[in-house]
């Protein structure tokens, strides 16, 4: 097949060119435009305007995986508008290109997110009604309300097979790991290997993470296999609390974790006093670091006609610490 990727140049854009290249012909769509192995060539936005197209001498692509984005950033709150401008913005781009083109299989990459910013109940799924907080989910659930307003006819229902046998893929992954990753893992390795204790240890909290591998095998399955179109939630199958993490980062570097287990009732009560003076524990920054956030990855299982993802959620998080 030929595949267009924009990000090609990110983290999951790196991994998913490794992943694809054996067996397809693959084009970058990004920003930079530098000589990637395994990338034919990399175009720019522009080249893609359908003002110019079909003009441009582009290749007949089969398929296209839309990566590029500004990523949550929970450090440097950034204006709302350029994650509308970025995350929503070009996703109209690409998608008002995909109609247009030879492309028979789109796959969005949007977000967990899009839908919550924290889990009610027992795990997320798909038939969640979207509540996200924040430009990052909402211009991302504005990305794919875009693509389902396109695919829609003037009845409300989807109207995919009318598009010229399109097959339109929203995949919102939870967080995603891997060698190379410079995300929330990293900083918590970071604080693990000074050796500073994790006092929280009396939270059991579960999360679920999304090795790199995994996403990968799950995209070349969308590409590859007969899959109705959809929105599909992304996640290893075990969800890890944050004592398990310390305890597999400890291990990759040969350390005894140092986790504390201090009341939680004091450890709230502490929070709350960080709330009125202000200080970097409060009950908002308690509460992101202990609550549960479990997404299921059962349809896109079911779909896929697989039981288990091939990578266990331990086996990725161990292989992206040794990076570290």
């Amino acid at each position: 097949m030929n595949i267009l990727i924009s990000g090609v140049h990110g983290f999951v854009g790196s991994n998913l060119v490794i992943a694809l290249k054996g067996h397809h012909s693959l084009y970058g769509l990004d920003i930079v435009a530098p000589e990637k192995e395994g990338v034919v060539k990399t175009f720019a936005w522009k080249d893609i305007e359908t003002t110019s197209f079909p003009m441009q001498q582009l290749p007949k692509f089969d398929a296209i995986i839309h990566l590029a984005g500004k990523a949550h950033d929970t450090k440097n709150q950034s204006a709302s508008q350029v994650y509308f401008d970025i995350n929503t913005g070009l996703t109209q781009k690409i998608f008002d290109f995909f109609l247009e083109s030879s492309a028979k299989r789109f796959i969005f990459f949007s977000s967990v997110k899009a839908a919550a910013d924290s889990v009610v109940g027992d795990m997320l799924t798909e038939d969640v009604i979207p509540t996200p907080v924040g430009p990052y989910g909402e211009s991302k659930i504005a990305a794919e309300e875009y693509i389902l307003s396109k695919l829609r006819s003037e009845h409300g229902e989807l109207k995919v097979a009318m598009q010229r046998d399109k097959q339109v893929y929203i995949l919102r992954p939870c967080m995603i790991h891997g060698p190379g990753n410079k995300g929330n893992l990293n900083l918590l390795y970071n604080v693990v290997k000074k050796g500073i204790p994790w006092p929280l240890g009396d939270f059991e909290n579960k999360r679920s993470f999304t090795s790199i591998d995994n996403l990968c095998y799950v995209v070349e399955g969308l590409l590859t296999k007969d899959v109705a179109s959809g929105i599909y939630h992304m996640g290893d199958d075990e969800a890890l609390s944050t004592n398990e993490l310390i305890a597999l980062m400890c291990e990759a570097m040969g350390k005894e974790p140092h986790i504390w287990k201090m009341n939680r009732k004091m450890m709230e009560g502490c929070a709350g006093l960080g709330t009125l003076l202000h200080l970097p524990l409060n009950t908002e920054r308690l509460r992101k670091l202990t609550e549960n956030y479990v997404v299921s990855n059962e349809k896109i299982k079911s779909a896929l006609g697989i039981d288990r993802m091939p990578v266990r959620a331990a086996d990725g998080i161990m292989k992206t610490i040794r990076s570290f």
